[in-house]
């Protein structure tokens, strides 16, 4: 399947000389949610303005839909919303207005049942009529991508659209967003939020200092990348690792009180039996146990670090 958005040796030098972008290559697949994670000035912001046409690459290409951003903004644009960080809007106008408006920007045809269910997904109907200036900054954030949707983008770009958004608000926001992939839509998220990119994502992007480190679908990025850990909760703690041990890549924890030991999930051997008999002969005994998996914060932090 020919993706819907095609990233190819994009780079971005600013005058200042910073360089934003490094050489990026990436592809985005119809109808998937990928979430691009990155510390702050990573590139994030950059690059999704080089996709929405809002920034002149220095080098490379970008098409959306098959249509290139630079030769064919007007087409290429008209297929993507876009949800920016900052909350921008006519203070002064309702919310029916300020979505309406954003329609007619793009020419497309009055449609007031479909911004009726643009509205109602994101829980704002009955706001329509009130002025922008006197929502929360929850219900601005959830306008914002009410007034994203309004053209009926096939692509839809969430930079950090939950920032400010208190739980119960993210819940129902990521639900929208759900139903928006289940249509077709394709969204592009990024988030500071890592566990919602591990709720919600079907790959994920870690860019850092302008570069791809790595695309993979989630879950075979956490079994790749991902490592568990065992930890055993002693019935007398330790003041020191025995010698017979120190070959274990062992840590002690909790003043002593437990032993964990990292292993490779995806390894032929953990060596689990082997560490449970050392401890045996050893003398240690231990009344409980437990295993965690690597977080995808886990891995992202792992993957920054390396690079």
């Amino acid at each position: 399947m020919q993706p819907i958005i095609s990233i190819s040796k994009v780079s971005k030098t600013y005058a200042t000389g910073q360089q934003a972008l490094n050489n990026v290559d990436l592809e985005i697949r119809q109808g998937e949610i990928f979430g691009l994670l990155g510390p702050n000035g990573a590139g994030k912001t950059t690059l999704i303005g080089v996709v929405c046409g809002i920034v002149n690459p220095t080098s490379g290409t970008v098409t959306v839909g098959g249509y290139d951003i630079q030769r064919d903004w007007r087409a290429a644009r008209a297929m993507i919303g876009l949800v920016p960080q900052e909350l921008t809007n006519n203070a002064f106008d309702s919310v029916i207005g300020t979505v309406r408006f954003s329609r007619g920007v793009f020419g497309k045809p009055p449609d007031p049942a479909r911004l009726r269910r643009v509205l109602e997904d994101l829980a704002l109907w009955d706001r329509r009529d009130s002025r922008v200036m006197t929502l929360s900054g929850g219900m601005k954030r959830r306008m914002l991508i009410a007034k994203a949707l309004a053209h009926d983008p096939q692509v839809l770009f969430l930079d950090e659209p939950t920032a400010g958004v208190d739980v119960e608000l993210r819940q129902s926001m990521w639900q929208a967003v759900r139903r928006l992939r289940d249509a077709g839509v394709t969204i592009i998220l990024t988030t500071h939020y890592i566990e919602e990119a591990e709720l919600m994502a079907d790959r994920i992007g870690v860019i850092h200092r302008g570069e791809i480190v790595v695309v993979d679908d989630k879950s075979a990025l956490m079994q790749r990348l991902g490592r568990k850990q065992l930890t055993l909760e002693l019935q007398a703690p330790l003041a020191e690792l025995p010698p017979a041990l120190a070959a274990r890549g062992l840590t002690l924890a909790a003043s002593g009180r437990e032993l964990v030991y990292t292993y490779d999930a995806q390894a032929e051997a953990s060596g689990i039996a082997g560490l449970l008999s050392d401890l045996e002969d050893a003398g240690i005994g231990f009344r409980d146990l437990r295993t965690t998996q690597s977080s995808l914060e886990d891995i992202f932090v792992d993957l920054v670090r390396e690079k």
